[in-house]
């Protein structure tokens, strides 16, 4: 069925878009190219799981990513992930660092392939399986295991630990002697559960509706199982859970303060001579500590970049050379529930030299005086303000038309 323009949804600037006009999708992560911040997932359908083309995405400037329970950058997933996906069509189609699609290609179906190829390509809300289950309220229960060689198959269903009324969908899983299992703060082998007599060596055994949390992805199957998914993790305890998720949050602060903090400027209020005052609102999905960094009365540098989070000044001199420096003269919490993407936190900040890049819906960094000064690889940077859009993306043609 064909889309009018206008019967459609895209995210505008400057407005964050509400999580239910997502469209929800499921794939293996296959590609990624972080420093552009966007990537490929073979996207899940009835059809052959293995025969279905890479489907390139974009993380909007604001995008959500979860790892392990906790803030990531799409660096921190490894290839093979499954991931729950929540998307839009492209803001701006002309600038889109993908393949911009017909709005109604998740109609269509290519070899029994049914969704695999959505227009809403462009991510707010990217999580691992862990992730995912923690923000639905759910959990895996472990029904059966089948073991030969360390390696086999566990039964198993999703389910929400407290809806009795919910019949969860039994799923098989592979596993094998590379699956971590967490227990506490114990990372174990499979050999270490079989040799404490948790699991046999060589047979079926009832789990008892274990309830656990997993880490799963996808890897080609013996027998020509097509749809199969493998499990890369088991944590089997709150405790370990929460112990994996801590290491992420401290791999991505440290991230965050050596990119420095993004935004998008909802105001500018022009002096003389350069002075201005700029309103912006932080973006959210990241540990409280960083935000906590953000006082009125601190001294703070603000710079413009890309869509793509890129910073566009400073060049081999970091960013912090031409970036405006000033102080923040308030942080607020603006009332009510922040939609996802936002932190709900809003910041004035005063400049005696404004540049460019800070006008009204524009993306931005901050970096608070207390955060590293550091000098950015060169793939993370525009070259002084000389860029084009090949420089920015590149352009949507380095991925392949299947």
């Amino acid at each position: 069925m064909a889309h009018a323009e206008e019967d459609v949804f895209r995210p505008e600037a400057g407005k964050f878009p509400p999580l239910e006009e997502a469209h929800a999708y499921r794939g293996e992560l296959v590609f990624v190219d972080h420093a552009n911040r966007r990537g490929s997932l073979r996207v899940t359908s009835p059809g052959i799981f293995r025969t279905t083309a890479p489907h390139p995405f974009a993380l909007l400037p604001y995008a959500v990513v979860r790892y392990h329970g906790a803030p990531a950058d799409l660096r921190d997933i490894p290839l093979g992930t499954m991931l729950h996906v929540r998307a839009f069509l492209p803001p701006d189609p002309k600038t889109s660092a993908v393949p911009v699609l017909p709005v109604n290609s998740r109609e269509k179906t290519k070899a029994g392939n049914l969704g695999t190829a959505p227009a809403e390509n462009h991510v707010l809300l990217l999580e691992d399986e862990p992730s995912h289950c923690q923000r639905e309220g759910l959990v895996w229960k472990l029904k059966e295991l089948e073991i030969k060689n360390r390696e086999g198959t566990i039964l198993a269903g999703r389910e929400a630990p407290k809806d009795a009324h919910t019949k969860p969908s039994d799923e098989t899983l592979t596993f094998d002697a590379a699956t971590r299992v967490w227990r506490g703060r114990e990372c174990l082998r499979i050999e270490h559960l079989i040799s404490e007599g948790t699991w046999p060596a060589e047979e079926k055994k009832a789990l008892g509706s274990q309830a656990v949390q997993l880490g799963i992805t996808w890897r080609p199957t013996p027998g020509g199982v097509f749809g199969r998914f493998h499990l890369s993790d088991i944590w089997l305890d709150d405790d370990a859970m929460q112990n994996a998720a801590q290491l992420q949050t401290e791999l991505h602060k440290a991230f965050i303060r050596s990119r420095w903090m993004p935004a998008w400027v909802d105001a500018v209020e022009y002096g003389k001579f350069g002075r201005a005052t700029v309103t912006a609102t932080l973006f959210g999905g990241m540990d409280a500590t960083l935000y906590a960094d953000f006082k009125p009365g601190i001294t703070a540098l603000m710079n413009g970049v890309e869509n793509t989070l890129k910073h566009t000044e400073g060049g081999t001199a970091g960013p912090t050379q031409m970036a405006a420096r000033g102080k923040l003269m308030e942080v607020i919490q603006l009332p009510g529930n922040a939609p996802l993407g936002s932190s709900g936190i809003q910041i004035r900040f005063e400049t005696d030299l404004i540049t460019e890049g800070m006008r009204p819906t524009r993306i931005v960094k901050v970096r608070p005086n207390s955060w590293p000064d550091v000098h950015l690889p060169r793939e993370e940077y525009l070259g002084n303000g000389a860029s084009n859009i090949d420089e920015r993306f590149p352009t949507p043609a380095i991925f392949p038309n299947y």
